[in-house]
């Protein structure tokens, strides 16, 4: 009797009344790491400085750092730690959206796309304001450096953001059918990466038998080709940014087809197991 019927809106209302809600579950997911949000960014700085001084050591102490390229080799360094820690941050950021199960899904606007894009949006937002205060933090206080194509170095960050969303998003289709496998295999793709990754290294002094170990990982290439942005000396010959690319979407169609089937199905799979 007293029920309001809910007018129909118009594209463009609808377009911004979608974007208040992923903003605002974008704050939800950042937050949802540390209830200060200026918290949150000042520990994945803290996290990315600590890589940076593991590797700068490592490289040191091992006498590795002949092997690394012509230029600056704090960048050198910072190129492969800033593109691994977004796709690994990516990746966890969608396996935590909420799930069609969640609480969160019975307020009428909420559904899992949005959880999803707020939750890789938010990794995203951190990482870049992690990437812009450490880089500038360096240039001002440390030594100034020059990007060779910063636009195109940039276009890997954001490449290696997609492939990992693209990624989690697979496993977060996954995950409610078979949690302890998915659980064990990001784990094992996450700790796989720290040298499958290629940061360590400069692919065009790979021989042919250890380029096949590495070349099947879309993050590699993302890396190799940055380098090859970021400085002017070095052009990658084992490495192509189109790979990377393609095994997104196709990991990306993959992984909606799958979260629409398990969204289907949840109440089904859901309540047989308990």
């Amino acid at each position: 009797m007293f029920q309001s019927k809910r007018k129909p809106k118009g594209g463009i209302a609808s377009a911004l009344s979608i974007a208040e809600l992923v903003y605002h579950s974008i704050v939800r997911s950042v937050r949802k790491q540390h209830n200060n949000a200026f918290m949150a960014i000042a520990m994945n700085i803290l996290q990315v400085v600590m890589f940076v001084a593991v590797f700068y050591l490592m490289f040191t102490v091992l006498g590795m750092r002949g092997a690394a390229l012509r230029g600056d080799f704090l960048i050198y360094i910072m190129s492969g730690i800033f593109l691994y820690l977004t796709h690994i941050k990516s990746i966890g950021a969608i396996m935590a959206a909420e799930g069609p199960a969640s609480p969160m899904m019975q307020h009428a606007p909420m559904n899992t796309i949005i959880a999803i894009l707020s939750g890789a949006l938010g990794a995203l937002y951190i990482q870049l304001l992690s990437l812009f205060i450490v880089l500038f933090a360096y240039h001002v206080a440390w030594t100034p450096f020059e990007i060779d194509q910063p636009f195109h170095a940039f276009g890997m960050l954001i490449l290696s953001w997609f492939s990992g969303c693209a990624i989690g998003l697979v496993f977060l289709a996954i995950k409610p059918w078979f949690p302890g496998f998915v659980g064990i295999a990001s784990q094992l793709y996450q700790r796989a990466n720290m040298i499958a990754s290629g940061k360590m290294f400069v692919a065009n002094t790979l021989p042919t038998f250890m380029l096949k170990m590495f070349d099947w990982n879309p993050l590699f290439h993302c890396i190799d080709q940055a380098r090859g942005y970021a400085f002017i000396n070095y052009n990658p010959r084992n490495s192509n940014w189109e790979y990377a690319f393609w095994v997104g979407v196709v990991l990306l169609m993959i992984g909606l087809m799958g979260e629409f089937y398990t969204r289907k199905h949840a109440s089904l799979s859901w309540n047989a197991r308990r």
